[in-house]
Order: C-alpha cells, then structure tokens, then sequence
C-alpha cells in the first residue's frame, strides 16, 4: 500500500482572462481611432517639416464651404474677433491654431490672420505631413 501523498499544486487557470484582455485591448484600439480631436473634418495642406504644439487653447478652422468654427463652435465671420476676446483675455500667451481646408482660397486664411495681428495673439497653421 502507498501511503505518500504527492504534493499539492495550486495553479490558477489564466487563459480566458487573456481572451479578455486581448478583446479589451481590440476594442479600446478600435475606438481610439474613432475619436478625433477635431471633429470638423478638413482636409489639411501639407507641409514636409511639421512641429507639435502642446499648449492649444483656441483653435479656428475653416471648411471648404466657409464655414467658421473656433473649439467646434459654428460662429460668423464677423463674430470671430469677439469671441477671440473673450476666449484670451485670461490668457497668458495665448496660441491660436488654424485650421484650414487646403482648398480654401488664401485671402480667407489672410482676413483670419488680420484678426489675430489685431489682437497680438500668436497664430499657427496646421499641417499634415504628405504621407500622413
């Protein structure tokens, strides 16, 4: 008779939490692509040499059918100065970016600029690199 016992292993079955973690990690890939900062859609003019800007407080695009929005707020041509008052007047160094369709005709571009000169705040154009 064989009385030794054999010796008690305690194992912890991990593969069904892997199928989970791998279907988490899928879904939060999938709908990182989805969202978008910048929900107006624009197709961007390209630039060779791009750089990052960490810091936005204010964005302005532009669509093709000359459309104005400043943070995704819809807002007439005529009320862009007032509303970038108000947006930068508690703003250190206030940054603009503009965001404008490449198809837009450049005096468009130049009558937003103009603003931004009037008020002395820093206006950047966005870009995207032409394989991006």
């Amino acid at each position: 008779m064989n009385l030794r016992r054999k010796p008690f292993g305690a194992e912890v079955s991990t593969a069904s939490f892997n199928d989970i973690m791998f279907f988490l990690m899928l879904f939060f890939l999938i709908m990182s692509t989805l969202i978008s900062p910048g929900v107006i859609k624009l197709t961007l003019p390209n630039a060779k040499n791009n750089q990052t800007v960490r810091k936005t407080e204010v964005a302005i695009s532009i669509t093709k059918d000359l459309k104005y929005y400043i943070n995704q707020k819809e807002i007439s041509f005529d009320d862009i100065e007032l509303e970038l008052v108000a947006l930068i007047k508690d703003l250190k160094d206030p940054i603009v970016v503009l965001r404008c369709d490449n198809t837009l005709e450049i005096q468009k571009l130049v009558d937003v600029m103009e603003i931004g000169n009037k008020l002395k705040v820093k206006m950047i154009l966005a870009t995207k690199t032409p394989n991006g």
